[in-house]
């Protein structure tokens, strides 16, 4: 039975939905050139009508071809663009099986090899390998890649960066796989409910229903990298924990692999209270962008001050990510950009009919 999405054809060949035309455009590439190069390298017959594509050819050529024809359509709906170097990492040769007889590596070791797959072309950036329909996640600027090293190979992780640079979607994929491994036993996804500049009220329902606005990017990216009923499972079974900052209170969590996103909404006290959750055998990657603090005016951030505070420990590591890391939209890096600039900063509020100062000559005093 086909999975959501798709369906088999009489003729050897499969149907796989589309959203619309513009997706398909980014998927196949500047004249087609994507299309080509995996009907070359699969095998396959790709024709594009209305809001599906079919594949058709061999079995084991149309289950590859959907595979990563799946993978493009996700990333080009995630970021707006796929390139030459996302094409050949799909059409690239799979990560080796343990073979047969040999006893499986220590954890310390499996941690490592798991992220160890590069895509083709570029043997510095890691990829992750999700074990689900072929599904992987890929580092695509160095300092990504230095953000999933470090998770890597530290055990408490910070990561400071403008919007769409990737903290909290790469997190939770090393989180997945971390899972998946065998690792840790668990996910625990915690966030502060600080709202950004709103007065939302009184919500409905039960506690999960109130906070679920609050923790809507990491579910979304969740969907993105598990099926449904999978993640359905793994809630259902307590395997992925979500849950807001304030009731993180009194537990220790052992073998459990712990995200804090929005953490430059934490306070001093929050911060110490979270990270003094840490068990025996758990990671922690806490995430934040300092450019997008909701506290009170004069509450010092719990994020800087932690990485101020641990950075020099040794199993911790602080990583800063910058304009240059930004694969979201091309937009936003320039919205980034725009912000960060000495004229994007909020003033002082001037009087009524005064005139505006004006901007003042010099170096930008922009984030680094």
């Amino acid at each position: 039975m086909s999975d959501a999405g798709t369906t088999d054809t009489e003729a050897g060949g499969m149907t796989l939905a589309v959203p619309d035309a513009e997706t398909v455009r980014l998927v196949f590439g500047d004249r087609d050139k994507h299309r080509r190069r995996i009907r070359e390298a699969v095998g396959v017959e790709v024709v594009h009508r209305g809001e599906t594509l079919r594949l058709f050819g061999d079995d084991a050529a149309v289950a590859r071809a959907r595979t990563i024809f799946e993978s493009l359509l996700d990333r080009a709906g995630r970021t707006g663009e796929v390139g030459d170097d996302d094409v050949e990492r799909l059409l690239g040769p799979t990560p080796a099986a343990v073979p047969a007889g040999e006893a499986t590596p220590p954890r310390a070791e499996r941690r490592t090899a798991r992220a160890s797959t590069v895509p083709i072309g570029d043997p510095a950036f890691r990829t992750i390998d999700l074990r689900e329909r072929g599904r992987t996640v890929t580092a695509r600027t160095k300092g990504q890649d230095g953000y999933l090293r470090a998770i890597d190979e530290n055990d408490l992780v910070f990561c400071m960066g403008p919007a769409g640079s990737g903290k909290t979607y790469l997190a939770v994929a090393a989180a997945i796989a971390a899972v998946r491994e065998a690792e840790v036993r668990k996910i625990v996804l915690a966030r502060p409910a600080v709202e950004a500049g709103e007065r939302l009220g009184f919500l409905p329902g039960d506690m999960l229903a109130k906070v679920n606005p609050y923790f809507r990017p990491l579910l979304d990216a969740l969907g993105e990298m598990i099926d449904p009923e999978q993640l359905k499972a793994y809630r259902e079974n307590d395997m992925i924990e979500v849950v807001p900052l304030a009731f993180m209170r009194g537990r220790t969590l052992n073998e459990t692999f712990i995200i804090l996103d929005e953490a430059q909404n934490t306070t001093v006290t929050q911060m110490k209270m979270f990270l003094t959750r840490m068990g025996e055998g758990s990671k922690v990657v806490v995430t934040g962008d300092a450019t997008q603090n909701d506290l009170p005016e004069g509450t010092l951030s719990g994020l800087n001050d932690a990485a101020r505070r641990l950075g020099n420990i040794d199993g911790v590591s602080v990583v800063k990510l910058d304009r240059a890391d930004i694969v979201r939209h091309r937009l936003v890096r320039e919205i980034v950009k725009a912000y960060d600039g000495p004229e994007g900063r909020p003033g002082p509020p001037r009087a009524a009919g005064s005139k505006r100062s004006p901007p003042r000559s010099g170096p930008s005093r922009g984030r680094r």
